[in-house]
């Protein structure tokens, strides 16, 4: 049987930093492999103005918090830092972390906080064109570091389902694709992930493939599975956090070990 990781994503809205915090160690505790956070200004659901807190400061307190899991943004949006300082950042964090950090990338979507924090909202092309440009930056900076990432290289995953391009920039530059959709739609985008492999000299097997589910998702993982997905990752709202999508996950990658 393939191997599956299982992550969540605990959402940095409508909670207080303490109950984020909590919310991280529960997960940890529980088995998870992998815990997220997002990269926005404001809640994406809920009420528009509630409480809310920046990634990449809380992806340092997470370091410091949790001891095992990996931890990322999912993701992380180009246009927000300028790339030779999230490569910074993100060794950072690596660092303090002791070696655990996923850098998520993407090329941005949510115009508000483009907007509220003044940052110019061209079009999809363009930000696609950006972080395109910008990949190569990264890695380079990361050559540059002293001292250099604890991990050689810093995994990097990119969100999207672009064929053309998002894909295309995954084939060249990611170690983890993370995408969205029922489990024929995910194994077809994979697919074309493999062919922009093929396209670009990249062996596919070097992209884990992982997916958000949530609601009845959570009853088709056998199903994503086979279609070559193999890192599914929930979500978890505040201010509670209910980690029951979580215990489901864990329960059903603990399943096929047994």
């Amino acid at each position: 049987m393939s191997s599956v990781r299982v992550g969540v994503q605990i959402k940095p809205q409508h909670a207080t930093y303490a109950k984020m915090r909590d919310a991280w160690m529960r997960a940890e505790e529980m088995g998870a492999d992998t815990i997220y956070n997002w990269d926005h200004f404001y809640p994406l659901s809920g009420e528009p103005e509630g409480l809310h807190y920046e990634c990449w400061t809380v992806l340092a307190a997470m370091a410091e918090a949790t001891s095992r899991v990996q931890f990322g943004a999912l993701v992380t949006c180009n246009s927000y830092r300028n790339p030779h300082l999230l490569a910074d950042m993100a060794r950072t964090v690596d660092h303090i972390s002791g070696g655990r950090v996923i850098l998520g990338l993407g090329s941005g979507w949510c115009e508000k906080d483009y907007d509220e924090y003044g940052y110019a909202f061209k079009n999809a092309g363009q930000r696609l064109r950006d972080l395109d440009a910008n990949m190569p930056l990264m890695i380079e900076r990361f050559k540059q570091l002293n001292p250099p990432p604890v991990q050689i290289p810093i995994p990097i995953m990119i969100g999207g389902t672009g064929e053309k391009v998002t894909l295309r920039i995954t084939a060249q530059y990611a170690h983890i694709w993370n995408g969205f959709g029922d489990p024929e739609e995910a194994g077809r985008l994979s697919r074309v992930l493999d062919q922009r492999c093929s396209e670009v000299g990249r062996d596919p097997s070097e992209i884990e493939r992982s997916i958000m589910v949530n609601g009845g998702q959570l009853e088709m993982l056998d199903a994503y599975v086979n279609q070559g997905i193999t890192h599914l990752i929930t979500g978890a709202d505040g201010p509670d956090y209910d980690l029951s999508g979580l215990e489901k996950l864990i329960k059903w990658r603990d399943s096929r070990v047994a």
